[in-house]
């Protein structure tokens, strides 16, 4: 009962909150729905006192509201067209596309944790793999993903078509773009909670058995999967509204788009609709994955009967050091070059010009040095980034400790695209990359939250939990000395691995003029500002674009490189979820 009426504040709130978007921002209404209709920067009065009555704004958002809850979708206010057939059309796009970066997510995610899957069912697991390429796929921006695979396999081979939804042809590059970062994610998790499982002693016991590697290794994914399993729904379900740049590149009508349109045109009717669609889908898929975690634990997670487990200290790959040196020598070089340049000066001469030894990373569209506006960035870039990921993982563990009571409000917010809250959250604090950050921080919680939330119900169902308890263990010491430790470790790796992520969603939303403006050199930024010119001058992305990766790719090999320290299991009593 708890959840179900978490689900219903948390909707109901959100689509209160949508309702009043046009009220909130603080310009009229009526003027933005003339100029998206006509396109008159300079109406009459007596322009915007018919459109205010002909929509009814001087009544208020929630004489809207209520008409719209009792079952008027309306019409758009800005074509006139009715709303429930056109968000309908855009939902099944929407579907049908996640449905199709769901098997690209699956499918990246399995080949990413193969070889340890293969390794420990057959007890051959020596080493630890530093997750270079999962890195390198998850920090590889979507959009960015989307435009080279267009230029590539729907221009140049023709194999795609470059845009439109005419057919199951049209999904494939839009799933590839989508799918491939989220499979890298999930891998990544995956593959690091998989050692821990196979160090479990059911593993060794069957093994010795002469049970088979494969059934072995299909309950040890079992296992594995249930932990990581909640990921799905922030990392691929999120796609539905979060998709909104690839859908704009291959020109899809999905809902996602349909909600941005909406609300950068303040058209209210499609808005509140798109985002009940939203609502219900982040429902329905976090009740899905409910049944199937509980499918995969079965009984024991309700008979409090699950083993702790703890990872195996494995060596880490001599190369993960090498990798982790290297990104960090060339971000160390290119940031340090690049401050010694002029990040602001524009001589338009010299546009995309590319890379020499007076430019070494060339120029952009105004002729401004790529290797200056990207050493300059940033201190900006990954400050803001770390800050806001730091809030999302402490928002996201302080939620999951208040068990199902916050489970609707991840699975609601988990769907709401964070170009939304960021038209949210500007309406009140104006656009800044502080307001962008806040807007950042109002959705980038959820994968936090179910990772924690998933973790936290399987570690206190375990036997070591159930003996604590019986042996007079307080709350407090139950969540220092047992939940935290086990909890912390794969939270902060996945904040890692999504850390550039959340660079792109703070550059996405400066580039809609709700971050940070510009002129100011910002990793996001560059990246948005040349999407254009990839085709003409990919040198203009290559820059921040690897930067981003070797970022990543340092953060994760930086932690695997640590050796951790051999405890007793039966002196710590911990379980690790690595």
């Amino acid at each position: 009962m708890r959840g179900l009426a978490g689900r219903v504040v948390a909707g109901a709130a959100l689509l209160a909150t949508v309702a009043m978007l046009p009220w909130l921002s603080g310009t009229d209404p009526a003027q933005t729905v003339l100029r998206a209709r006509s396109g008159d920067q300079d109406p009459t009065p007596e322009q915007l006192a018919a459109v205010r009555d002909e929509l009814g704004l001087d009544n208020g958002p929630f004489t809207h509201l209520a008409r719209w809850l009792s079952g008027d979708a309306g019409t758009s206010w800005v074509s006139g067209e009715p709303v429930l057939p056109a968000v309908s059309n855009a939902f099944a796009v929407s579907l049908t596309l996640m449905a199709g970066a769901l098997v690209v997510t699956i499918a990246v995610a399995a080949l990413l944790c193969a070889r340890t899957t293969y390794l420990g069912s057959r007890q051959l697991l020596r080493d630890s793999r530093a997750g270079t390429g999962a890195a390198f796929l998850a920090a590889l921006p979507k959009f960015l993903l989307a435009s080279l695979l267009a230029t590539v396999f729907a221009v140049w081979l023709g194999w795609f078509p470059s845009g439109g939804w005419q057919g199951p042809a049209s999904m494939v590059l839009p799933a590839l773009a989508l799918g491939v970062p989220s499979g890298a994610v999930i891998g990544a998790l995956l593959e690091q909670s998989l050692p821990a499982t196979f160090d479990e002693p059911w593993v060794r016991t069957w093994h010795a058995c002469g049970f088979t590697s494969g059934r072995i290794a299909w309950h040890a994914l079992r296992g594995a999967l249930a932990g990581v399993l909640p990921q799905f729904l922030p990392s691929v379900v999120g796609l539905v509204g979060g998709a909104v740049a690839v859908e704009k590149i291959f020109n899809i009508p999905g809902l996602g788009r349909l909600a941005l349109d909406a609300a950068l045109a303040q058209d209210l009717p499609p808005l509140q609709t798109a985002t009940l669609g939203l609502i219900l889908l982040g429902f329905a898929a976090g009740l899905l994955v409910q049944l199937l975690r509980r499918a995969l634990l079965g009984p024991a997670l309700r008979d409090g009967g699950l083993t702790a487990t703890r990872p195996p200290v494995l060596p880490p790959r001599r190369s993960a050091r090498w990798v982790a040196a290297f990104c960090a020598v060339t971000l160390i070089t290119l940031v340090v070059a690049g401050l010694l340049r002029d990040p602001l000066q524009v001589d338009t001469a010299s546009r995309l010009l590319s890379p020499s030894l007076a430019h070494p990373l060339g120029t952009d569209a105004l002729g401004r040095d790529v290797l200056a506006r990207l050493g300059h960035g940033a201190v900006r870039t990954t400050g803001v980034a770390v800050a806001v990921t730091a809030v999302c993982v402490v928002l996201g563990l302080l939620l999951a400790l208040t068990g199902k009571i916050s489970s609707g409000l991840t699975e609601m917010m988990s769907t709401l695209p964070a170009v939304l809250a960021g038209l949210l959250t500007t309406a009140v604090t104006g656009p800044s990359v502080w307001g962008a950050a806040a807007a950042v921080c109002l959705v980038g919680w959820t994968p936090y939250a179910a990772q924690a939330a998933a973790q936290f119900e399987q570690e206190r169902a375990t036997d070591h939990i159930t003996a604590s308890v019986a042996l007079g263990a307080s709350p407090a010491h139950l969540l220092r000395h047992h939940l935290l430790p086990a909890v912390l470790p794969p939270l902060l790796r996945n904040a890692l691995l999504r850390l550039p992520t959340t660079v792109l969603v703070l550059a996405s939303l400066g580039f809609l003029g709700l971050g940070e403006q510009p002129p100011t050199p910002e990793w996001g930024r560059l990246l948005s500002e040349n999407q254009q010119y990839l085709e003409l001058a990919p040198w203009t992305t290559l820059g921040p674009a690897c930067a981003l990766v070797l970022l990543s790719v340092l953060a994760v090999t930086g932690t695997a490189t640590r050796r951790p320290a051999r405890r007793s299991a039966a002196a710590s009593g911990l379980r690790s979820a690595t």
